[in-house]
């Protein structure tokens, strides 16, 4: 089928759904989403949230059952894998074990019939763009987990797909080494400009690689938003709750001489320009969200604290500390500090709060 093209996208999603024979839940439900040529996009959300299966879908190895997926003005949800000609890095590599390196890279060359020339080309550039020069000859099991990965990476770019598919590809290596190989992935997408798609329920990998992130839950998209926004404006409870720590506080929203406050058994937190324009009327019950970062503790005489309570926890993180606060209702607020230990108060202590109304951010009653 034929659609129209807009050919600043590389993939738009229709309504994609996949429904299970014998289940009363879809697996993923009606999906709309539009990706840019060149952007790299990550799927991210809990085990079981719809992201891994979408992907499989726009790879092929899953048939939608319903929806379409738009690749160059054509719905390719009945193509099979081969005939979309998508770059993929699978979660355990996949790579051949009885090939040698060079013969991993060029494998989908000499599928796809390259000349031999051409295949010698695009090999050597392809294993000098992740720094494997020198490492030709050897046997996957001869190469650590990073050098798999990259191989794997090589492997899927060097037949120029006009999308790379990567699910979980850093999942089985040590934090360092993911931290590393993120910084790779970034600069070989710079490189080679094409559109990058990437799976993972990490949400700090989420937060370091993408233009934009897409949040999945229960076969639905929560949000779309680069991670800035997704972080400092979660449009749903789940997302809040799910990108980073947070501290979501309800009470009842209050003015007094103009400005707006949350008002809780325990607690009143000053908010000017939270409502901005209009927003919520006075005495509704509302939950505001306030990252970790944005709250401080003080000493528990402190006049000008929001609410008291008492040290439950105190977490040592090296560069930060997260201070755990039992506030006099029973609440427990999240505090991330910075700076020298020595000043961290201790478990035990009556310390008081206050919040940064410069991030607070009013969480929607639906979410």
């Amino acid at each position: 089928m034929t659609v129209a093209v807009d050919t600043d996208l590389a993939l738009e999603l229709r309504g994609v759904t996949k429904q299970y024979p014998g289940t009363d839940t879809a697996a993923v439900s009606g999906v709309d989403l539009k990706i840019g040529r060149g952007e790299f996009v990550t799927f991210l959300g809990p085990s079981g949230s719809g992201k891994t299966t979408t992907l499989n879908m726009i790879a092929g190895f899953i048939s939608p059952t319903a929806g379409e997926i738009v690749m160059h003005g054509q719905d390719i949800a009945d193509l099979p894998p081969h005939e979309r000609n998508l770059g993929m890095v699978f979660q355990n590599y996949a790579l051949f074990p009885h090939m040698s390196v060079w013969d991993n890279v060029a494998f989908p060359l000499v599928e796809r019939k390259y000349p031999k020339d051409q295949v010698r080309e695009r090999v050597r550039a392809a294993l000098e763009m992740v720094n494997l020069t020198g490492f030709e000859k050897r046997r996957p099991r001869e190469l650590s987990g990073g050098q798999q990965q990259r191989v794997a990476l090589t492997r899927a770019l060097v037949f120029d797909p006009p999308i790379l598919l990567m699910d979980e590809p850093l999942s089985a290596l040590d934090k360092k080494l993911r931290q590393r190989l993120q910084l790779e992935i970034k600069r070989v997408h710079r490189e080679v400009g094409i559109t990058f798609l990437f799976v993972t329920h990490d949400q700090e990998e989420a937060m370091a690689l993408s233009d934009r992130v897409v949040v999945f839950d229960q076969g639905r998209i929560e949000q779309v938003g680069t991670p800035d926004e997704l972080y400092r404006r979660p449009a749903t409870r789940f997302v809040a709750e799910f990108l980073g720590d947070s501290n979501l506080i309800e009470g009842k929203l209050v003015t007094q001489e103009g400005v707006p406050a949350l008002e809780t058994p325990d607690c009143r937190i000053p908010l000017p320009g939270l409502l901005g324009g209009g927003g919520n009327p006075s005495g509704e019950e509302q939950c505001v969200m306030f990252r970790p970062e944005d709250v401080k503790v003080v000493p528990g005489d402190d006049e000008e604290a929001a609410c008291r309570g008492r040290v439950r926890e105190v977490v040592y993180l090296g560069s930060e500390q997260r201070v755990i606060v039992t506030t006099e209702s029973g609440r427990d607020v999240t505090v991330r500090t910075a700076g020298d230990l020595t000043a961290t108060p201790a478990v035990g202590d009556t310390v008081g709060l206050r919040f940064s109304a410069s991030n607070a951010w009013l969480i929607p009653k639906s979410g």
